[in-house]
């Protein structure tokens, strides 16, 4: 509500219950979009007008008024800093998002990050002037190859599902390399859905594993599938339920000993960095999301990082670039012909990579040391555990035991109250944490999947749990109402996304 909706129509002023004559509330702002608050009419600057007596456009100058709100410098501002305070944010609450570790990003790393050295830098610079930051890619690498087992890695994919597009170009290459036709892919049916995708995109068929009632992948079907038409498995592990595979070495020997590959998805590698090393479960080729296990900026449409690493069965058909040390200082190889003893599969990026999430994630290494980094692991898997026991008698699970980074529940717990996953979703909203991710993975019905991660307080986890102890004696009491109508305090109440989904409206119109 703004202040011309406050007529009583007979030249007086109303003001309902519960609002005010702005329609701000305090430092909660009733914000409108951009076009609304400003004046096309108007400019915020002053712009001198220039007579032009020839174009170089075609015929393809404006002719209509270019339609963009005017507003002063300070409007401007207000704006968008307001918009951002409407945000949910690792740095405003607990997000405890399942399966995509939303850590805390520590400020060593952004003032690294912003050193000249690292942040002025140009890719197409002669590489002697860019030692430093060829030092800092090799030394990351080595970090990477340590924890992982891992004889080579490449640096240059953008995020997880690149680096799951570049493990599968490389496993192709390889099959080229023999001559083998081999097209399908395994994958579990509780993956990630950027594994069918990856495997699809790369031209492979997919044919789908079932999961034991545990949660696990059934080694008996992997093992009756695998045969010499099969490319290789896609496995998540910890998987998507937050279970580590016990069976991991015999699917390497299986897939293994009929000429196949084992690709894992390393999005959790949170649960197990500095315990576990995939490579010595067998594993052929792995990326890594720099921002779910050392805590570079994660979403926003920002720069991504997922390096992946390879077995010595896969290093060969790593792409280019490649970091070598040589008398004279690092030097970058770019071509082919510059790696004689390498079948590099091409390029996966134009340059070599996010300068900016290497030296953050270098930062967060250096600063742990393994000791801290293998902590820093146990601390994820012991605050998700902490997080499934304390609500287990009140919040169903639907498996027994304990969890690895992230906990599952379900939705048995609501049976017969009215109220669904998304409802419990949008009531913690008004709590002031940001939802749980709900429904994935697809084999667990109504799922809730919360990764607390390493970097929360026990105060904090108390809280989230009190409140979703409440939640559920809220449901067994009957009360659904509370809960259809949340969120009742965000900047804006529930949406109908089914409708915003179907029709989506881009397009600003004004009124009238």
């Amino acid at each position: 509500m703004n202040v011309h909706d406050l007529s009583d129509g007979g030249g007086g002023v109303k003001n309902p219950a519960g609002e005010t004559y702005s329609g701000d509330h305090a430092l909660v702002h009733e914000e409108p979009l951009i076009f609304e608050r400003g004046r096309t009419a108007v400019c915020g600057v002053d712009i001198t007008s220039v007579e032009l007596t020839a174009d170089h456009l075609g015929g393809l100058e404006r002719t209509d008024e270019i339609g963009l709100p005017g507003l002063s410098e300070p409007e401007a501002v207000r704006h968008y800093v307001r918009l951002s305070q409407m945000n949910a944010a690792i740095d405003t609450g607990f997000y405890p998002l399942g399966s995509c570790t939303m850590k805390h990003n520590p400020r060593l790393g952004e003032k690294l990050a912003r050193l000249t050295g690292f942040a002025d830098i140009h890719p197409l610079q002669p590489q002697k002037t860019v030692q430093g930051a060829l030092a800092l890619i090799a030394e990351l690498a080595r970090w990477l190859k340590e924890l992982t087992g891992m004889p080579a890695v490449t640096m240059t994919p953008k995020a997880g599902a690149h680096g799951e597009l570049c493990g599968l170009i490389a496993i192709r290459s390889a099959l080229d390399a023999r001559g083998d036709k081999r097209r399908i892919v395994l994958v579990p049916e509780s993956a990630h859905g950027t594994n069918p995708a990856t495997a699809a995109l790369c031209g492979f068929a997919v044919k789908t594993i079932r999961a034991t009632a545990d949660g696990r992948v059934d080694l008996a079907s992997l093992k009756q599938a695998v045969s010499s038409e099969i490319v290789g498995l896609m496995l998540t592990n910890p998987n998507t339920s937050g279970l580590f595979e016990r069976d991991m070495i015999a699917i390497a020997e299986a897939l293994h000993a009929a000429g196949a590959y084992f690709y894992c998805d390393g999005a959790n590698f949170n649960a197990i960095m500095g315990r576990v090393k995939p490579g010595d479960l067998g594993v052929d080729a792995m990326h890594i999301n720099l921002h779910k296990t050392f805590s570079t900026p994660h979403g926003g449409g920002g720069p991504g990082a997922g390096p992946v690493v390879f077995s010595q069965r896969l290093a060969p058909f790593a792409p280019l670039p490649l970091v070598l040390h040589e008398r004279d200082g690092l030097r970058l190889v770019e071509y082919r012909g510059e790696a004689p003893d390498a079948k590099p599969l091409g390029r996966m990026s134009a340059f070599h990579g996010q300068m900016g999430m290497f030296v953050r994630a270098l930062a967060y290494m250096l600063s742990h040391g393994s000791d801290g980094l293998k902590q820093a692991s146990g601390d994820a898997v012991l605050s998700a555990n902490y997080i499934l026991e304390s609500l287990k008698d009140v919040v169903t699970a639907p498996y027994e035991g304990p969890c690895m980074h992230e906990a599952l529940f379900d939705d048995v717990f609501l049976k017969g109250s009215g109220i669904t996953t998304l409802d419990i979703a949008k009531r913690l909203i008004d709590e002031g944490f940001h939802p749980m991710t709900v429904y994935f993975p697809l084999t667990v019905h109504g799922a809730m999947l919360v990764e607390p991660t390493e970097s929360e307080s026990k105060r904090t986890l108390d809280r989230f749990i009190a409140v979703m102890r409440a939640f559920a004696a809220e449901a067994k009491a009957g009360n659904a109402d509370a809960f259809r109508q949340a969120p009742v305090f965000a900047p804006r109440r529930r949406l109908d996304e089914t409708a915003a989904a179907r029709k989506p409206v881009l397009r600003w119109t004004p009124p009238g």
